[in-house]
């Protein structure tokens, strides 16, 4: 092969073999991955092809369309940096075959960039240095030559101009030419760093006071690489960061030598020296680089998966419909603020109370629910929350008030209360009263009112804060936009950052729906859409199925069928009023006359025969509190029911009505064996569990779901975990 400039300039990426990459990686078929990335490539959602484009992909879902996204990224980015870099180390000269050969090969971003590194510094390398010595036929020769020869031959290579003042200097510098090209060998990389996979053991030590330590589990540390868990990756790593944990790597150089030298055929002792310099200098501490790197960057992975996952079964938490509910968010000092808002979510009123005048806050509580119709009371579950409990319990008693009351999670209401889109919302209003309404809208739509804080403040992820934020905020606005899109937008009544997250249309579109709402009202059709400043055709084809309108004449417009689908769905409705199923040939005959596969003809005809269902009904909905809990009147082997607030690789916490978490560990989820949490748990599940331990000094409960009253056969302590998220 030859590199020359025209060959260089030729360099491009391959789509073929990316496509066939991603194939074997996930496992899709080539055709599959192919018509898919054709979709991505003309600007159609995930969304959007995962629900009308199910012939083209072969009925893809929406994991694997994202899926292949994701490795389509990825690897157009890497072959992109690919070509980048071996420009470059050609326009310096520098590139030569083997080399080439080995950018080639590298598959991670790791590799590629160790293999640029020595060509991006101002300093030369020491075998950079050899080659312009001329020495690089010598390092050739020590490949094949016995000792002698090979001494013999270096003779030639002395040059006082070119600095090879003398045979062991020249000997020197083909050796350096030698180790550069053993650390640059992707193979070599991939046998060591296999190897030390395999056989090497993280080493931990402390720095400072072990007994007073959050990573005291870590202070004196030894595991195997191959059975690391990506949560202690996060806080070793955590640790490491805050200058309180030593890590290393530990592995057996001998036998490190032995394995990088078994796949050479060594000449002589110059060539042995040179290979274990290599490896010793320069391809170990790189390959210990990648190892830590890799870890990092799995359990990055893991923690964004689980925070994701926990975020999507939060968003999926069903909405109390049509409900006028009064909204408390508990303070001790200021007050407790409360919000009134009517069946749609409607600001309406507030007033406040303090919890320590409790015959003043009860009647209060009592005239505004007479007042305004309250049918629920929403109470946050911050500082305080026992306190307002028990007033809210005793006048709904007293006041035989005809309500019902719930504990919210109110993580986030505060970041929501001083943000820009509140501020927009009730400029008129205090922080602390938009925090009321935040918690009170969470009951009555869980899903539009979290969209309007950062994912990353709702509470229920781990180690949320350590992991890569530009991949976090990636994965957590991808489900965040998944769950609105599976839900379905009403377009005249969903805010703007409700409405940004629906297929096809981006911030600048949002906004311009909400000020053609406010400039010309109700939208009465899918078709009126069209008007709107940025509603091209593309956006329309995308966005359209997504955004219902309960006001339209058209009732197909409040469903999930798509207007290029209308003229189908008129002969499925007629087909319907006979009140009899529509027969598979019917169905056929339907394919062949409009040219649309019949899973598109099925999923129609399941549209409308219950149209516009809320995939969120299927999911448990709040408890309604019937007595005020608080963490004294606990008891062990006393049964509790609690809601699922964030599931974790070793366990779940649960809210319990009171102010402090309860925790599950995995051990104590089932009698049989449970290899992760998810598998039994996800956020918003409503379980009665069993407390099995209560810690009174530091407020901790621990539960079990599992039959009887087996205590835990391990003591578990939380702080095993470092967690402060």
């Amino acid at each position: 092969m030859e590199i020359n400039e025209l060959f260089i300039e030729a360099l491009k990426i391959n789509q073929a073999e990316i496509e066939t990459k991603i194939s074997k990686e996930l496992n899709i078929s080539l055709n599959q991955v192919r018509a898919t990335v054709d979709l991505i490539k003309t600007g159609a959602t995930v969304p959007f092809i995962a629900r009308y484009r199910k012939e083209v992909t072969g009925s893809l879902d929406e994991v694997a369309i994202r899926d292949i996204n994701h490795q389509l990224e990825y690897n157009e980015n890497i072959e992109n940096r690919r070509i980048e870099i071996t420009k470059a180390i050609y326009s310096q000269g520098k590139l030569t075959e083997e080399l080439y050969e080995n950018i080639a090969k590298a598959t991670t971003y790791s590799e590629i960039e160790d293999l640029y590194a020595p060509f991006k510094r101002k300093k030369k390398t020491r075998g950079m240095i050899a080659i312009e010595k001329g020495l690089e036929e010598l390092a050739t020769l020590m490949e094949t030559l016995s000792d002698s020869k090979l001494e013999e031959e270096a003779k030639r290579f002395i040059n006082v101009e070119l600095g090879v003042n003398s045979e062991s200097e020249a000997l020197d510098g083909a050796k350096d030419i030698i180790a550069e090209n053993v650390a640059h060998s992707i193979d070599n990389r991939k046998n060591i760093k296999e190897f030390i996979l395999k056989n090497g053991e993280i080493v931990i030590k402390g720095l400072k006071n072990e007994e007073t330590s959050v990573y005291k589990m870590y202070y004196s540390y030894k595991e195997p690489l191959s059975t690391l868990k990506p949560h202690r990756i996060l806080a070793i790593n955590r640790g490491e960061k805050e200058e309180e944990l030593i890590v290393t790597i530990d592995y057996d150089l001998e036998e490190c030598e032995k394995e990088l030298l078994s796949n050479f055929r060594v000449s002589n002792s110059y060539h042995k020296d040179a290979i274990i310099d290599g490896l010793k200098r320069l391809l170990l501490p790189a390959v210990l680089r990648e190892i830590r790197s890799d870890n990092s960057s799995a359990a990055d992975k893991h923690g964004i998966t689980v925070f994701s996952e926990n975020l999507s079964n939060l968003l999926m938490q069903p909405p109390i419909k049509k409900t006028r509910v009064m909204g408390v968010d508990p303070g001790i000092r200021t007050g407790t603020k409360v919000s009134l808002l009517d069946e749609n979510g409607k600001y309406l009123n507030y007033f406040m109370f303090y919890q320590d005048r409790k015959e003043d806050s009860k009647e209060k509580i009592a005239k505004a629910v007479k007042d305004a119709k309250i049918e629920l009371i929403a109470v946050g579950n911050g500082t305080g929350s026992h306190e307002v409990q028990t007033v809210v319990a005793e006048a709904i008693t007293d006041y035989s008030l005809n309500v019902e009351y719930t504990v919210v999670a109110e993580d986030g209401a505060s970041v929501y209360s001083a943000s820009d889109v509140a501020r927009e919302e009730f400029p008129e209003l205090d922080v602390t009263i938009r925090g009321a309404i935040s918690i009170g809208r969470r009951i009555q739509d869980p899903l539009s009112e979290l969209v309007k804080i950062d994912p990353k403040s709702i509470g229920v992820g781990l180690y949320q804060h350590d992991v890569d934020q530009m991949a976090l905020s990636k994965a957590l606005d991808e489900v965040v936009e998944s769950v609105v899109n599976n839900v379905g937008v009403n377009v005249n009544s969903a805010s703007f950052s409700l409405l940004k997250y629906a297929s096809g249309i981006n911030s600048s579109v949002a906004k311009n729906i909400v000020e053609y709402r406010n400039t010309f009202g109700t939208i009465k059709s899918r078709d009126e859409l069209k008007k709107i400043s940025g509603f091209g055709e593309k956006t329309f084809e995308q966005a359209a199925g997504f955004l219902k309108i309960p006001e339209s004449n058209n009732p197909l417009d409040n469903t999930w069928v798509h207007p290029e689908n209308y003229h189908i769905a008129g002969e499925v409705l007629t087909l319907l009023k006979t009140g009899k199923a529509i027969p598979k040939d019917e169905i056929e005959k339907l394919s062949k006359k409009y040219s649309v596969g019949t899973t598109t003809i099925t999923d129609i005809i399941e549209e409308l025969k219950k149209p516009n269902r809320d995939p969120r009904d299927s999911f448990p909905p709040p408890i309604m509190q019937k007595g005020v809990v608080g963490f004294d009147d606990l008891k062990v082997n006393m049964k509790i029911t609690g809601k699922v607030k964030n599931v974790v690789d070793f366990g779940a916490f649960v809210d319990i009505g009171i102010k402090e978490t309860a925790l599950i560990h995995i051990s104590q989820l089932s009698n049989s064996y449970v290899k992760s949490p998810s598998d039994v748990l996800k956020v918003g599940d409503v379980k009665e569990f069993t407390i099995i331990e209560i810690d009174a000094a530091r407020k901790r409960v621990s539960l079990s779901l599992k039959d009887g009253k087996e205590p835990p056969k391990k003591k578990f302590n939380m702080n095993d975990y470092i967690i402060r998220d």
